[in-house]
């Protein structure tokens, strides 16, 4: 990235899902892989089935609502105002039953790419298990 990019509330590549709604403030593309920045809001009974990524960091940073982390070893809820850092090979879910909006750094990750490529898809695609398995381990995310 050899100069400065500003992008405004609301605006970045834009992902609309039934879940959640992604604005990407910081594309992969920008850093050599290295980072992507993304805000999240998630919509009511939003839900992240149990994963872990063997490369990737992911940090995050809690703006509204309160989002529950499940790791194997306890649940943690956190607030407006928290981060909670995830290292590579720890199994997590996460949870927002009211709704909430966060913002995310992925560090060695490519998160922003993976939502572009599902944002692509088909309802065929998604129903595919084993499609969607190659899909998330192509972007260092490994489910049971």
């Amino acid at each position: 990235m050899n100069e400065k990019q500003i992008i405004r509330n609301g605006k970045g590549d834009n992902y609309n899902y039934s879940q959640d709604h992604c604005f990407i403030k910081l594309s992969s593309h920008q850093t050599n892989g290295e980072l992507s920045f993304v805000e999240d809001t998630l919509k009511p009974g939003f839900y992240l089935a149990r994963h872990h990524h063997k490369i990737m960091t992911e940090i995050f940073y809690i703006l509204e609502g309160e989002v529950e982390l499940i790791f194997d070893d306890e649940t943690v809820t956190v607030k407006p105002g928290d981060t909670i850092t995830v290292p590579p090979n720890v199994w997590h879910a996460a949870s927002c039953q009211q709704g909430g909006k966060m913002l995310t750094i992925f560090k060695n990750g490519q998160f922003d790419l993976y939502l572009e490529k599902l944002s692509k898809l088909t309802d065929a695609d998604f129903a595919d298990e084993k499609l969607m398995k190659s899909i998330s381990a192509e972007f260092d995310i490994y489910e049971e």
